[in-house]
């Protein structure tokens, strides 16, 4: 782990300490300059999860990535710094009910005088990490959020008009070949919802970005805005300009 390599990917100079001021920060800055997105799936590319893999796409190549490899990475870096971190394994909510599948979902435990669900790698979620206390509202400036305990899971939830569930795990750690299957499955089945569209969405300070197949929506302090690209060439463009993505041949 080349520390110094990956804080300069993510744009961080601050404290290494490892507390929970410094793992704030680190996920703010990750969530910032790493985007979200599925782009090797619609190119035929196999994601592949082994550190050198993910270091190669995501440090070197400046590229984002889904749950299994911005999570799975970033819980390596937290672990040079000397964070104690467990690769859970979640099931996605669905709008009509009941959630995901076993490893459908890679989010963090994080260790310190108290626990903390850390997660860079859902897309459009909390910026920052949430205190691991039952039915506690956490309000933050791009949402609120809360974990519910339900038998031996918890619930990850986000206030719109009413509670809606984000996913739910278990506290059972795991490593990150565990989740192997379903990482083939979400790049390879046609019922994933990963192989149906090409995104790529990053937070930004004032809102967030996301270039969902050929419409770039731009969000400013909750005003959303649409654009059709017209080209692939355009597209192309919007990669390079918003996301720092330049998709090689």
């Amino acid at each position: 782990m080349d520390i110094q390599a990956y804080l300069r990917r993510i744009d961080y100079q601050g404290s290494l300490e490892p507390n929970i001021q410094t793992l704030n920060a680190l996920h703010e800055a990750h969530l910032l300059s790493v985007p979200f997105e599925n782009l090797d799936i619609h190119l035929g590319r196999e994601i592949r999860l082994d550190e050198r893999s993910l270091w190669t796409k995501v440090i070197e190549e400046r590229r984002g990535g889904f749950c299994y490899e911005l999570n799975g990475l970033f819980a390596s870096l937290l672990r040079a710094l000397g964070f104690q971190v467990d690769l859970l394994s979640a099931g996605v909510g669905h709008s009509s009910g009941g959630f995901g599948p076993e490893f459908d979902h890679l989010t963090l435990l994080v260790h310190l005088e108290e626990d903390w669900l850390a997660d860079v790698g859902f897309g459009d979620s909390f910026r920052l990490p949430l205190r691991m206390q039952p039915a506690l509202m956490q309000p933050q400036t791009w949402g609120s959020y809360r974990l519910v305990q339900e038998d031996e899971y918890w619930v990850l939830e986000r206030q719109y008009d009413d509670w809606k569930p984000e996913y739910r795990f278990t506290l059972q750690p795991h490593i990150l070949s565990d989740f192997s299957a379903m990482c083939h499955y979400q790049q390879t089945s046609p019922q994933s919802h990963f192989t149906q569209n090409r995104v790529c969405s990053l937070a930004r300070n004032d809102g967030r970005i996301t270039l969902s197949n050929q419409r770039l929506i731009t969000t400013v302090h909750g005003e959303r805005q649409e654009q059709i690209l017209a080209s692939q060439e355009e597209y192309s463009a919007a990669l390079a300009i918003y996301f720092g993505v330049h998709l090689k041949a």
